[in-house]
Protein backbone atom coordinates (compact mmCIF):
# COMPACT_ATOMS: atom_id res chain seq x y z
CA UNK A 1 0.00 0.00 0.00
CA UNK A 2 1.19 3.65 -1.07
CA UNK A 3 0.85 6.11 2.28
CA UNK A 4 -1.63 8.72 1.36
CA UNK A 5 0.47 12.25 1.20
CA UNK A 6 -1.85 15.26 0.15
CA UNK A 7 -0.62 17.45 -2.75
CA UNK A 8 0.95 20.97 -2.51
CA UNK A 9 -0.15 20.80 1.10
CA UNK A 10 1.70 23.78 2.53
CA UNK A 11 0.73 26.41 -1.03
CA UNK A 12 -3.04 25.43 -0.02
CA UNK A 13 -2.74 26.24 3.14
CA UNK A 14 -1.44 29.25 2.47
CA UNK A 15 -4.01 30.13 -0.10
CA UNK A 16 -7.26 28.89 1.29
CA UNK A 17 -6.16 31.70 4.37
CA UNK A 18 -7.63 29.42 7.24
CA UNK A 19 -6.67 30.90 9.91
CA UNK A 20 -9.30 31.69 12.66
CA UNK A 21 -12.92 30.46 13.02
CA UNK A 22 -14.22 29.90 9.46
CA UNK A 23 -16.10 27.70 7.30
CA UNK A 24 -14.18 25.75 4.85
CA UNK A 25 -15.56 22.35 2.67
CA UNK A 26 -13.22 20.09 0.96
CA UNK A 27 -15.57 18.85 -2.17
CA UNK A 28 -12.92 16.04 -2.25
CA UNK A 29 -11.92 14.99 1.28
CA UNK A 30 -10.78 11.65 0.35
CA UNK A 31 -8.38 10.06 3.18
CA UNK A 32 -8.62 13.51 5.05
CA UNK A 33 -4.66 14.85 4.08
CA UNK A 34 -5.48 18.04 3.29
CA UNK A 35 -8.69 18.51 6.07
CA UNK A 36 -6.56 17.49 8.71
CA UNK A 37 -3.95 20.73 8.53
CA UNK A 38 -6.82 22.39 7.64
CA UNK A 39 -8.59 22.06 10.69
CA UNK A 40 -4.98 22.29 12.68
CA UNK A 41 -4.99 25.75 11.49
CA UNK A 42 -8.31 26.84 11.81
CA UNK A 43 -9.71 28.48 15.26
CA UNK A 44 -11.39 26.43 17.73
CA UNK A 45 -14.78 27.18 16.36
CA UNK A 46 -13.92 26.79 13.11
CA UNK A 47 -15.41 23.84 11.21
CA UNK A 48 -14.48 21.92 8.00
CA UNK A 49 -17.21 20.07 5.83
CA UNK A 50 -15.61 17.21 4.12
CA UNK A 51 -17.69 16.16 0.67
CA UNK A 52 -17.06 13.06 -1.16
CA UNK A 53 -18.76 10.53 -3.35
CA UNK A 54 -16.69 7.71 -2.07
CA UNK A 55 -17.82 5.95 0.82
CA UNK A 56 -14.18 3.81 1.83
CA UNK A 57 -12.80 7.37 1.68
CA UNK A 58 -15.16 8.74 3.98
CA UNK A 59 -14.76 5.56 6.91
CA UNK A 60 -10.59 6.50 6.64
CA UNK A 61 -11.00 10.14 6.68
CA UNK A 62 -13.48 9.70 9.65
CA UNK A 63 -10.92 7.41 11.59
CA UNK A 64 -7.78 10.07 10.30
CA UNK A 65 -9.79 13.13 11.66
CA UNK A 66 -12.08 11.87 14.77
CA UNK A 67 -9.76 13.85 17.48
CA UNK A 68 -11.53 17.42 15.83
CA UNK A 69 -14.98 16.08 17.11
CA UNK A 70 -18.05 17.76 15.73
CA UNK A 71 -15.83 20.27 14.04
CA UNK A 72 -15.67 17.93 11.27
CA UNK A 73 -18.80 17.49 9.16
CA UNK A 74 -18.45 14.39 6.47
CA UNK A 75 -20.95 13.90 4.27
CA UNK A 76 -21.23 11.09 1.24
CA UNK A 77 -22.90 12.94 -1.59
CA UNK A 78 -21.32 14.17 -5.25
CA UNK A 79 -19.84 17.75 -4.68
CA UNK A 80 -22.27 19.19 -7.49
CA UNK A 81 -25.20 18.99 -4.71
CA UNK A 82 -22.62 21.88 -3.03
CA UNK A 83 -25.64 24.19 -3.18
CA UNK A 84 -28.20 21.65 -1.73
CA UNK A 85 -25.78 20.71 0.72
CA UNK A 86 -24.78 23.84 2.56
CA UNK A 87 -28.49 24.80 2.50
CA UNK A 88 -29.31 21.44 4.72
CA UNK A 89 -26.85 22.49 6.52
CA UNK A 90 -28.05 25.96 7.15
CA UNK A 91 -24.93 27.96 6.19
CA UNK A 92 -25.17 31.00 3.85
CA UNK A 93 -21.52 31.36 2.68
CA UNK A 94 -18.56 29.64 3.18
CA UNK A 95 -14.69 31.06 3.80
CA UNK A 96 -12.99 28.80 2.12
CA UNK A 97 -13.38 25.47 -0.62
CA UNK A 98 -11.25 23.13 -1.83
CA UNK A 99 -10.92 20.78 -4.66
CA UNK A 100 -8.19 18.33 -5.08
CA UNK A 101 -9.24 16.45 -8.56
CA UNK A 102 -8.94 12.75 -10.03
CA UNK A 103 -8.03 9.57 -8.19
CA UNK A 104 -7.11 8.88 -4.42
CA UNK A 105 -4.29 6.61 -3.66
CA UNK A 106 -7.09 4.76 -1.92
CA UNK A 107 -9.00 3.90 -5.00
CA UNK A 108 -6.03 3.40 -6.69
CA UNK A 109 -4.27 0.82 -4.28
CA UNK A 110 -7.40 -1.39 -4.01
CA UNK A 111 -7.61 -4.08 -6.44
CA UNK A 112 -11.51 -4.88 -6.29
CA UNK A 113 -12.16 -1.04 -7.19
CA UNK A 114 -10.54 -1.57 -10.69
CA UNK A 115 -8.40 1.77 -11.14
CA UNK A 116 -5.06 0.12 -12.12
CA UNK A 117 -4.23 -2.02 -14.45
CA UNK A 118 -1.24 -2.82 -12.66
CA UNK A 119 -3.42 -5.23 -10.00
CA UNK A 120 -5.89 -8.20 -11.43
CA UNK A 121 -9.17 -6.99 -10.51
CA UNK A 122 -12.58 -6.27 -12.14
CA UNK A 123 -13.28 -3.74 -14.49
CA UNK A 124 -14.99 -1.18 -12.24
CA UNK A 125 -13.50 2.30 -11.79
CA UNK A 126 -16.41 3.82 -9.82
CA UNK A 127 -15.80 6.57 -7.58
CA UNK A 128 -18.88 5.87 -5.86
CA UNK A 129 -19.99 2.34 -5.48
CA UNK A 130 -23.96 2.41 -5.67
CA UNK A 131 -23.64 4.02 -9.30
CA UNK A 132 -24.93 1.91 -12.06
CA UNK A 133 -22.66 1.98 -14.58
CA UNK A 134 -19.11 0.49 -13.90
CA UNK A 135 -15.89 0.59 -16.83
CA UNK A 136 -16.85 -2.93 -17.89
CA UNK A 137 -20.78 -2.39 -18.66
CA UNK A 138 -18.95 0.50 -20.54
CA UNK A 139 -16.52 -1.61 -22.32
CA UNK A 140 -18.40 -4.27 -23.49
CA UNK A 141 -21.79 -2.15 -23.83
CA UNK A 142 -20.71 1.01 -25.86
CA UNK A 143 -20.57 1.24 -29.71
CA UNK A 144 -17.16 1.30 -31.39
CA UNK A 145 -17.33 4.73 -32.59
CA UNK A 146 -18.87 6.22 -29.52
CA UNK A 147 -15.63 4.20 -27.94
CA UNK A 148 -13.17 5.47 -30.12
CA UNK A 149 -14.26 9.26 -29.04
CA UNK A 150 -14.55 8.87 -25.17
CA UNK A 151 -10.46 7.00 -25.73
CA UNK A 152 -9.57 10.02 -28.18
CA UNK A 153 -10.96 12.85 -26.06
CA UNK A 154 -10.45 12.12 -23.00
CA UNK A 155 -6.68 10.27 -23.15
CA UNK A 156 -4.99 8.10 -26.12
CA UNK A 157 -5.61 10.47 -29.52
CA UNK A 158 -3.42 8.72 -31.47
CA UNK A 159 -4.02 5.44 -30.69
CA UNK A 160 -8.07 6.05 -30.31
CA UNK A 161 -9.18 3.80 -33.32
CA UNK A 162 -6.45 1.15 -32.90
CA UNK A 163 -7.60 0.61 -29.31
CA UNK A 164 -10.92 0.51 -29.40
CA UNK A 165 -10.78 -1.79 -32.75
CA UNK A 166 -8.69 -4.15 -30.91
CA UNK A 167 -11.33 -4.00 -27.53
CA UNK A 168 -14.37 -5.01 -29.82
CA UNK A 169 -12.66 -7.54 -31.74
CA UNK A 170 -12.13 -8.76 -28.47
CA UNK A 171 -15.25 -8.40 -26.42
CA UNK A 172 -16.77 -10.45 -29.57
CA UNK A 173 -14.75 -13.57 -28.08
CA UNK A 174 -16.39 -12.66 -25.11
CA UNK A 175 -16.58 -9.92 -22.04
CA UNK A 176 -13.94 -8.24 -20.81
CA UNK A 177 -14.31 -8.30 -17.08
CA UNK A 178 -11.01 -7.64 -15.81
CA UNK A 179 -8.19 -4.80 -15.41
CA UNK A 180 -5.38 -7.08 -16.38
CA UNK A 181 -7.48 -8.28 -19.58
CA UNK A 182 -8.15 -4.93 -20.63
CA UNK A 183 -4.56 -3.69 -20.33
CA UNK A 184 -3.51 -7.18 -22.35
CA UNK A 185 -5.40 -5.97 -25.26
CA UNK A 186 -4.58 -2.99 -25.09
CA UNK A 187 -0.65 -3.58 -25.36
CA UNK A 188 -1.29 -6.10 -28.31
CA UNK A 189 -2.70 -3.00 -30.17
CA UNK A 190 -0.14 -0.25 -28.96
CA UNK A 191 3.64 -0.14 -29.68
CA UNK A 192 5.02 0.27 -26.12
CA UNK A 193 7.69 3.12 -26.50
CA UNK A 194 9.35 4.87 -23.47
CA UNK A 195 8.28 4.65 -19.44
CA UNK A 196 4.25 5.15 -19.79
CA UNK A 197 2.05 2.08 -20.31
CA UNK A 198 0.46 1.90 -23.16
CA UNK A 199 -2.77 1.08 -21.23
CA UNK A 200 -2.13 4.39 -19.15
CA UNK A 201 -4.13 7.38 -21.14
CA UNK A 202 -6.81 4.75 -22.17
CA UNK A 203 -7.98 3.62 -18.40
CA UNK A 204 -7.13 7.49 -17.94
CA UNK A 205 -10.28 8.19 -20.23
CA UNK A 206 -12.69 5.14 -19.05
CA UNK A 207 -12.37 6.37 -15.72
CA UNK A 208 -13.30 9.80 -16.18
CA UNK A 209 -16.06 8.81 -18.65
CA UNK A 210 -17.76 6.63 -15.72
CA UNK A 211 -17.57 9.23 -13.55
CA UNK A 212 -18.88 12.16 -15.27
CA UNK A 213 -15.33 14.07 -13.79
CA UNK A 214 -15.24 16.71 -16.97
CA UNK A 215 -19.40 17.13 -16.68
CA UNK A 216 -19.06 17.44 -12.83
CA UNK A 217 -16.25 19.71 -12.61
CA UNK A 218 -18.15 22.10 -14.94
CA UNK A 219 -21.23 22.16 -12.93
CA UNK A 220 -19.81 22.53 -9.52
CA UNK A 221 -17.38 25.56 -10.23
CA UNK A 222 -20.23 28.47 -11.08
CA UNK A 223 -21.51 27.17 -7.44
CA UNK A 224 -18.06 26.78 -5.98
CA UNK A 225 -17.76 30.55 -6.32
CA UNK A 226 -21.15 31.76 -5.40
CA UNK A 227 -20.97 29.55 -1.93
CA UNK A 228 -17.76 32.11 -1.08
CA UNK A 229 -17.98 35.42 0.78
CA UNK A 230 -16.71 37.80 -0.15
CA UNK A 231 -12.77 37.46 0.44
CA UNK A 232 -13.16 33.79 0.45
CA UNK A 233 -10.83 31.61 -1.57
CA UNK A 234 -11.45 28.62 -3.85
CA UNK A 235 -8.43 26.52 -4.45
CA UNK A 236 -8.28 23.66 -7.28
CA UNK A 237 -5.66 20.92 -7.95
CA UNK A 238 -6.12 19.09 -11.25
CA UNK A 239 -3.64 16.15 -12.61
CA UNK A 240 -4.39 16.07 -16.33
CA UNK A 241 -4.76 19.23 -19.41
CA UNK A 242 -8.52 18.45 -19.68
CA UNK A 243 -8.85 19.43 -15.96
CA UNK A 244 -6.13 21.97 -16.01
CA UNK A 245 -8.25 23.55 -19.26
CA UNK A 246 -12.02 23.95 -17.96
CA UNK A 247 -10.47 25.27 -14.48
CA UNK A 248 -8.52 27.80 -16.21
CA UNK A 249 -11.36 29.18 -18.38
CA UNK A 250 -13.88 29.12 -15.84
CA UNK A 251 -11.54 31.22 -13.70
CA UNK A 252 -10.89 33.56 -16.53
CA UNK A 253 -14.69 33.69 -16.91
CA UNK A 254 -15.39 34.30 -13.62
CA UNK A 255 -12.54 37.34 -13.56
CA UNK A 256 -13.95 38.86 -16.80
CA UNK A 257 -17.50 38.84 -14.76
CA UNK A 258 -15.82 40.31 -11.74
CA UNK A 259 -17.05 37.53 -9.93
CA UNK A 260 -13.44 36.67 -8.45
CA UNK A 261 -9.74 37.69 -8.81
CA UNK A 262 -7.41 35.08 -10.21
CA UNK A 263 -4.67 34.63 -7.56
CA UNK A 264 -2.14 32.43 -9.76
CA UNK A 265 -1.64 34.13 -12.70
CA UNK A 266 0.02 30.76 -13.74
CA UNK A 267 -0.46 27.29 -11.83
CA UNK A 268 1.30 26.71 -8.64
CA UNK A 269 3.52 23.03 -9.38
CA UNK A 270 5.20 20.89 -7.31
CA UNK A 271 8.98 21.52 -6.37
CA UNK A 272 11.83 18.68 -6.77
CA UNK A 273 11.45 17.73 -2.97
CA UNK A 274 7.66 17.16 -3.01
CA UNK A 275 7.64 15.29 -6.17
CA UNK A 276 10.59 12.92 -4.92
CA UNK A 277 9.00 12.03 -1.98
CA UNK A 278 5.16 11.73 -3.71
CA UNK A 279 5.56 11.31 -7.62
CA UNK A 280 2.09 11.28 -7.51
CA UNK A 281 2.71 15.26 -6.85
CA UNK A 282 4.38 15.52 -10.06
CA UNK A 283 1.08 16.62 -12.39
CA UNK A 284 -0.26 18.33 -9.94
CA UNK A 285 -1.62 22.47 -10.44
CA UNK A 286 -2.78 24.71 -8.25
CA UNK A 287 -4.98 27.41 -9.41
CA UNK A 288 -6.60 29.82 -6.75
CA UNK A 289 -9.34 32.75 -6.93
CA UNK A 290 -10.46 35.06 -4.19
CA UNK A 291 -14.09 36.01 -3.87
CA UNK A 292 -14.58 39.99 -4.77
Amino acid sequence: MIEHIPVLLDEIIKYLNCMGNKVIVDCTIGEGGHAEKILENLGSSGILLGIDQDQDALVAARKRLASFGERVVLIWDNFTNLEKILKEKGIEKIDGILFDLGISSLQLNRRDRGFSFLKEGPLDMRMNKAQKINASELINKTSYKELQNIIYELGEKRWARRIARAIVRERGKGPVTTTTQLARIIERAVPYRGRIHPATRAFQALRIEVNRELENLKEILPQAVDSLRKGGRICIVSYHSLEDRIVKNSFKEFARQGRIEILTKKPIISQEEEIRMNPRSRSAKLRVGERI
